[in-house]
């Protein structure tokens, strides 16, 4: 991903309310990766009882889903991954 198609992301996602949040045992990988599959582009919100470093989740969470990570900023996460419908796909700058 580039630096111009990381900065679109982040625009849209600037807009959005997170969808999940990850608590201090409650990460499920299947629900974020079937939204993903759904949206291409999600928010996850990361509680302030987890103990662990939302860097650190939105890393295994990208890896478990096969997704991006296009930033972590405080305890928010946002995903994106390139979704296989061509009519709901977000067109993402060159």
């Amino acid at each position: 991903m580039t630096t111009k198609q990381r900065a679109y992301l982040k625009g849209l996602a600037m807009t959005m309310d997170p969808i999940f949040q990850v608590g201090k045992a409650s990460m499920n990988p299947e629900a974020i990766a079937e939204a993903l599959e759904a949206r291409e582009l999600i928010k996850i919100s990361v509680l302030k009882n987890c103990m662990d470093d939302p860097r650190e989740i939105a890393e295994t969470l990208a890896e478990r889903t096969q997704s991006q990570v296009v930033q972590v900023i405080g305890k928010k996460i946002v995903l994106y991954k390139e979704g296989k419908d061509d009519k709901k796909k977000i067109q993402l700058p060159k």
